[in-house]
């Protein structure tokens, strides 16, 4: 994951080799995009028969190659410490649909956004752990369309990976 946050700012574009931090200070949502696609681009490179990026509606964001129950949901945040998820990770899961199981393991990170003062913006945190979609609290008004998660699951539920043990994946 910190390999993908230093592949984002090595990164040029366009024929100006235009840079992220110099040229462009993207919004938070663009820079969870990135990581979003990097990271299960990372570990395909890393890990060609283990892992692969998502290719249907079905897929995690990071899919176990040879069994599927060890896939990865990501979300990214430039929260300090929460992160956040479509009202629809509250629900039970119903019968029949194509969509994938809000249940599994998920790979949380936090990230800090670019200031005014133009200092590179951080990776804060790093967790992973099994959630249900009970762990999930929807928005109560009938437009509230986001979901964070519970005290307990967020205080048992994710192992922080970084910064606290300085794990380097």
């Amino acid at each position: 994951m910190l390999k993908a946050w230093e592949d984002i700012f090595a990164s040029s574009f366009g024929s100006k080799g235009f840079r992220i931090g110099k040229d462009i200070v993207p919004k938070p949502q663009i820079m969870g995009f990135f990581l979003h696609e990097l990271i299960p681009l990372e570990l395909a490179a890393r890990y060609p028969n283990v892992w692969r990026p998502e290719k249907s509606a079905a897929d995690k964001d990071v899919n176990h190659i040879s069994d599927p129950q060890f896939s990865i949901e990501i979300k990214t945040s430039s929260h300090a410490t929460a992160i956040f998820g479509n009202r629809s990770y509250a629900q039970a899961p119903t019968d029949g649909g194509v969509r994938k199981s809000k249940s599994g393991y998920y790979l949380a990170v936090n990230f800090q956004k670019f200031v005014a003062s133009g200092t590179r913006p951080m990776i804060a945190r790093i967790r992973f752990g099994w959630l249900d979609h009970t762990d999930w609290v929807g928005q109560a008004a009938a437009t509230g369309q986001q979901a964070h998660l519970t005290r307990e699951a967020e205080a048992f539920k994710l192992l922080e990976l970084f910064p606290k043990n300085q794990v380097e994946l």
